[in-house]
């Protein structure tokens, strides 16, 4: 977000800008309005030139570009590779020109070169990755205010590394010691490391407790598992029948099949009971009736196994009231056993 700066009528005089061209002066004062509170801001000329010259289609990233290795070649900002990798820039005399009543923490890596002292924006209270040395040797860019003459002699940067490497403690265990001087079950600590123990990820690191989980994080929602649809079901009713029956009658039968889905009626049921709809012929309102048939009517021997429609006992006829009169599957004998 832009902020309201302070430009000096002294900037103006200033011949480390009188060295670079009119528009990298423009591009340098625009950049005191992008920076954060520490004088911070990403070293990327397209995101610059969006924020700086939208309006202005010839002054294009490129020309940013230029614009900042002029800036950076005059030593009024430093180009620098922050402890997450990603490039970043800050205004070497922020401090000096700009006064802010209440500053915002930075959100930005600090420059280890110019900023030591200031706390990392990106490791927050945790313990920086990077040090003056490693930045130093490791940034192609802090050649601009710090040359090396060609003729002196490199320094090798993992020499502290290497020596701190080299010290170490064990911790006191009551386990056995080997041979070496190591406990059994103990690791080394070792102090001074160069490399950290957990690596600093980008971005920001400002969580948002009230985030929704999405895919297959999220809840299942509280909905009947529908493997049919109600249209795969009017489908084969229309197959089944000789003659497509009329689109008002489908579109009802459609919505009482949804409606059944929906209050978690198994598809198999819903399926007979559209058989029996087809069978006789019956209107689409009828169809909870018959799912309700389907599956709460039960036949009437089986209800009248331990008791008789008169309310008697066990003991009691099972059988219908009235029989009606079959004709012998044998002939009766006509003699007394068969033979007098």
């Amino acid at each position: 977000m832009a902020r309201i700066r302070t430009i000096k009528p002294e900037a103006f005089e200033s011949e480390s800008l009188a060295e670079c061209s009119v528009t990298a002066t423009l591009t340098f004062f625009g950049l005191l309005t992008l920076a954060d509170d520490t004088g911070r801001f990403r070293d990327h000329p397209a995101i610059i030139a969006g924020r700086l010259w939208a309006l202005r289609a010839e002054h294009t990233p490129a020309h940013v570009a230029r614009d900042l290795e002029e800036l950076a070649a005059a030593g009024v900002i430093c180009r620098y590779t922050g402890c997450d990798g990603r490039s970043y820039l800050h205004i070497v005399t922020w401090q000096r020109h700009q006064k802010i009543d209440r500053p915002s923490a930075s959100r930005v890596p600090r420059c280890t070169g110019h900023q030591a002292e200031q706390k990392c924006g990106s490791c927050a209270d945790g313990p920086c990755p990077t040090t003056r040395s490693d930045q130093v040797s490791t940034s192609p860019r802090r050649g601009l205010d710090h040359p090396v003459s060609p003729d002196s002699p490199s320094v090798p940067t993992r020499t502290a590394a290497t020596a701190a490497d080299k010290v170490s403690r064990v911790r006191p265990s009551s386990g056995t010691v080997s041979a070496h001087g190591e406990v059994a079950g103990q690791g080394r600590v070792v102090e001074g490391s160069a490399h950290p123990r957990e690596g600093s990820s980008s971005g920001s690191r400002i969580l948002d407790p009230g985030s929704v989980p999405r895919g297959r994080e999220a809840p299942a929602p509280d909905t009947p598992p529908v493997t049919v649809s109600a249209k795969e079901l009017v489908a084969e009713y229309v197959s089944g029948c000789a003659r497509r029956p009329p689109e008002d009658f489908l579109a009802h039968l459609g919505r009482k099949i949804r409606v059944l889905l929906e209050e978690r009626f198994e598809p198999e049921t819903v399926r007979a009971a559209l058989e029996r709809l087809r069978a006789k012929g019956l209107h689409p309102s009828v169809l909870p009736s018959l799912v309700n048939e389907i599956l709460n009517a039960s036949p009437q021997h089986g209800t009248l196994a331990h008791a008789s429609a008169s309310g008697a006992g066990p003991w009691a006829s099972t059988t219908p009231g009235y029989t009606p009169y079959l004709n012998p599957a044998t002939p009766e004998p006509t003699t007394f056993g068969g033979s007098l």
